[in-house]
């Protein structure tokens, strides 16, 4: 496969200042952390190849500033994006209540295919925590966002935030992934709704249990990376 043949998708950062956004950023990017990292100004950008279902994309990932003085740039970047991923302090009750403006404005400009996800950060203050998982939890699946936790100065869940979280959704939503692989996981799929008609079906066991809950995003292994040498 040739650079030229690569699918490229749009990944957008927003959220208020100092949440984290481009912690998490270089996190995934490069498996980096500053203590003193400097405000990001206008818009910051990084692209990075993974592998997903064995196919290479590549993720182009833009870092938006938090400052009231840059949000007039934000609405250009949120049309074309993919992934939006609404970022907020668990530490900081305000950062979490301004996602709801952050959301509002991308309602008239995002793609409708677009997937929305929402991320608390900084998890390795547990002790200062002022936003709880399930009122954040909440808040996501009333909007019918995804939802994680992570802590971009340890690394905590960050990797995971993509290959567990964002990745199946995006193979699911956008049919990324090796025709044979994702025909295999297809049927896989079929057979299990086959074998749990066949239980619902059946006489009942006393004692026994439902199992009624939602599915799990599908796992992936760990994506194969290549960082890009464009604005290093």
């Amino acid at each position: 496969m040739t650079e030229e043949d690569v699918q490229h998708y749009k990944i957008i950062f927003l959220g208020d200042q100092y949440v984290g956004k481009s912690s998490i950023l270089n996190r995934f990017y490069q498996d980096k952390f500053e203590q003193d990292y400097q405000a990001t100004i206008g818009l910051d950008f990084h692209s990075k190849n993974v592998e997903i279902k064995g196919t290479t994309i590549r993720l182009l990932l833009y870092d938006t500033a938090g400052q009231e003085k840059f949000k007039s740039l934000i609405p250009m970047y949120i049309r074309d994006a993919n992934i939006i991923i609404v970022v907020y302090d668990i530490t900081n009750k305000d950062s979490f209540i301004h996602t709801e403006h952050w959301v509002n404005e991308t309602k008239d400009l995002k793609r409708e295919d677009a997937i929305f996800v929402l991320v608390g950060n900084k998890i390795d203050l547990e002790e200062t925590r002022a936003v709880s998982h399930k009122e954040a939890e909440d808040f996501a699946a009333e909007k019918g966002f995804l939802f994680h936790e992570v802590s971009a100065k340890t690394g905590d869940e960050v990797q995971e935030l993509f290959t567990s979280i964002i990745f199946p959704e995006m193979s699911r939503k956008f049919n990324i992934g090796d025709e044979e692989e994702v025909k295999n996981e297809q049927e896989g799929e079929n057979n299990k709704n086959v074998k749990l008609g066949q239980n619902m079906d059946g006489p009942k066991k006393k004692g026994g249990c439902c199992g009624g809950g939602k599915n799990k995003p599908t796992k992936i292994e760990n994506p194969k990376s290549e960082e890009s040498d464009e604005h290093n």
